[in-house]
């Protein structure tokens, strides 16, 4: 984890119809989970991912990576953090780690990479409320 990022924390209970027949976190969920860090992150900068929709923006994943390293069971408490790694004009690169909080314990890290779209589904600029938003800055607005 890069120590110069703002990182938001969102902590998650393990439910039990998020384990496997051997009782552990089945590997999907996390990125289930990642995409809970991400909306918690967008909601902890001021602003939330249904704003920049309304106003036609999109943020759909291009990419994924995750790699598990221990695994959780149902019950653990687990800390999603999620930072900014990258962001480009056009797409943003969030890394996400996974924590077992009790013990700080790295249960998996990963990245996404979102492509800035319009509604037809076309490249665009990232707006700059937004990019303001995902570089720690202050954002103008009813949701800034």
């Amino acid at each position: 984890m890069s120590k110069d990022r703002e990182v938001v924390e969102t902590t998650i209970r393990v439910r039990y119809a998020e384990t496997d027949a051997m009782g552990v976190v089945y590997h999907t969920n996390y990125l289930i989970w990642f995409e809970v860090g991400r909306g918690e992150y967008m909601r902890q900068k001021g602003s939330d991912y249904a704003h920049f929709e309304a106003q036609g923006f999109y943020l759909p994943v291009a990419e994924v990576d995750a790699r598990f390293i221990a695994p959780a069971r149902y019950g653990d408490l687990v800390t999603i953090r999620t930072w900014v790694e990258d962001l480009r004009s056009r797409s943003l690169t969030l890394a996400y780690e996974a924590v077992l909080q009790e013990t700080g314990q790295v249960l998996a890290t990963g990245h996404t990479r979102h492509i800035c779209t319009d509604r037809e589904g076309r490249v665009r600029v990232i707006p700059k409320e937004m990019r303001d938003l995902l570089k720690g800055e202050s954002v103008d607005g009813p949701h800034g």
